[in-house]
């Protein structure tokens, strides 16, 4: 069911260019969110967000407890990891993630009595919050308690929530917005939380808004998601959220993009939100900063996907962070057999990756397991020059020419080009004739310029 609402906020509900891909949410958007119990090891990676990583505090064969701070974070961008379970730990090894990055980590062999996840989903799921409690702290004691809770954007980026929220005289926030659009194909984790745990990520608005002084907070959700709006506005009914219900459509999701379509404000090329008055974080995010500042539980789990034609059972899970991917696949019935790809994430923005040892990290929001049909391309050919990638790329670039720069290994022109304004969404590789992959060719063209950046 699709629809619109009128409007209570100042922007169109859409922005410029963008693609309506098919949603595939059909088939997990109908299962409640099942709870996971703890495996028989966690696989925790020192680094599971955007800049330094954090500093171990723990050695081999030392006992841990469940939400014990195991790694600690250090630099103001960086934020603290803590076990999802009690045991010990095993050592200090190195993971490969999706996206290729080699990264230190600390096994932990689950032993002992563990916190029951049931009861941790009970508490997020509460409906009896008591939104007067976001007044009994202080602006600065809700960033200490986000930033020691180990908080990071649950959207994907994985951006430590505490530099966020933490007031900067230089770029006074005017607005949060709490994007719940949710527009990767196939995932449908954000929805189910926002239909399950709405009170949750109310709260946790409120205090994300109060750390921030913003005069304005909007819950933005896209409108294929009527049973999550409903939700979300009776939890926030005689609060000061309003609900922003924009269009369906990919990237809405994006920060640049939602800007847009809510405030109707743009944000400069190579710039933030923060440039023009606004504070973003994800649905999944404030719901963890209501678990972090009231019940002073740290982010050890997150709700994620397991979906797409290839996964024998499509379900929702509350999972504990470090879990493999191989064992929530299990959980979910294992691969069919015409499973072909696996991709950490949704099929636009993921990472396709095979080792099923692969740990669910902080910022990982489903696992896509794609059939053969569901993959079927035609071979590339020759740019025809037709513009398609021109007219749906959302940032208003060129993405042939970045591909171009890539091809011939010239950074210079990638960066004339503005190639790090591309934040890879996918748009020019879906409606590209050619099937040309644009944006592998546009991560190539980004790691050329990082490389050329170092020589200097």
């Amino acid at each position: 069911m699709f629809f619109f609402r009128s409007r209570e906020f100042p922007g169109k509900g859409s922005f410029p260019h963008g693609i309506h891909p098919p949603s595939n949410k059909f088939y997990s958007a109908g299962a409640e969110v099942e709870v996971v119990s703890a495996p028989k090891k966690v696989v925790l990676p020192l680094l599971q967000h955007i800049g330094s990583p954090c500093e171990p505090l723990v050695k081999p064969k030392q006992v841990v407890s469940c939400g014990e701070m195991i790694g600690e974070g250090q630099a103001f961008i960086s934020a603290s990891l803590h076990s999802p379970v009690t045991g010990k730990v095993k050592k200090l090894s190195v993971v490969t993630l999706p996206n290729g990055r080699h990264l230190p980590a600390i096994e932990i062999q689950t032993d002992g009595e563990q916190i029951d996840p049931d009861y941790l989903w009970k508490e997020i799921t509460e409906t009896d919050w008591h939104f007067s409690a976001v007044t009994d702290y202080s602006p600065d004691e809700i960033v200490k308690m986000i930033h020691a809770s180990g908080i990071v954007g649950l959207g994907g980026a994985a951006f430590p929530t505490h530099v966020k929220v933490t007031p900067n005289a230089k770029r006074l926030i005017d607005t949060l917005l709490v994007n719940g659009c949710e527009c990767e194909p196939y995932l449908t984790c954000d929805d189910r939380l926002m239909r399950e745990a709405p009170h949750s990520i109310v709260t946790g608005s409120l205090l994300a808004g109060r750390a921030l002084s913003a005069k304005e907070i909007f819950v933005c959700i896209e409108d294929n998601k009527p049973e999550a709006i409903d939700a979300i506005k009776k939890a926030a009914k005689n609060t000061v959220i309003k609900i922003a219900v924009v269009k369906t459509k990919y990237p809405q999701g994006s920060e640049k993009q939602l800007v847009k379509a809510v405030v109707d404000l743009d944000v400069p090329l190579g710039g933030l939100p923060a440039d023009v008055g606004i504070a973003m974080s994800n649905v999944g995010t404030m719901a963890a900063v209501a678990m972090g500042v009231i019940k002073k539980m740290p982010l050890t789990h997150r709700v994620i996907s397991v979906t797409g034609g290839g996964i024998v059972n499509p379900k929702n899970l509350f999972v504990p962070i470090g879990i493999s991917m191989g064992e929530i696949i299990d959980y979910c019935g294992g691969l069919k057999k015409d499973a072909v790809r696996i991709i950490a994430g949704g099929p636009m923005m993921g990472f396709a990756f095979s080792d099923m040892n692969t740990p669910v990290t902080k910022g990982t929001s489903g696992v896509t397991v794609l059939t053969h049909e569901e993959t079927l391309t035609g071979e590339e050919t020759s740019c025809v020059r037709c513009g398609r990638c021109v007219d749906a790329c959302p940032m208003k670039l060129v993405p042939t020419r970045l591909a171009m720069a890539a091809r011939y290994n010239n950074p210079s022109l990638a960066r004339r080009y503005h190639i790090n304004a591309c934040f890879e969404c996918g748009s020019c590789t879906y409606v590209c004739p050619a099937n040309i992959k644009l944006v592998q060719l546009i991560r190539t063209g980004k790691a050329q310029v990082a490389a050329s950046m170092k020589k200097q």
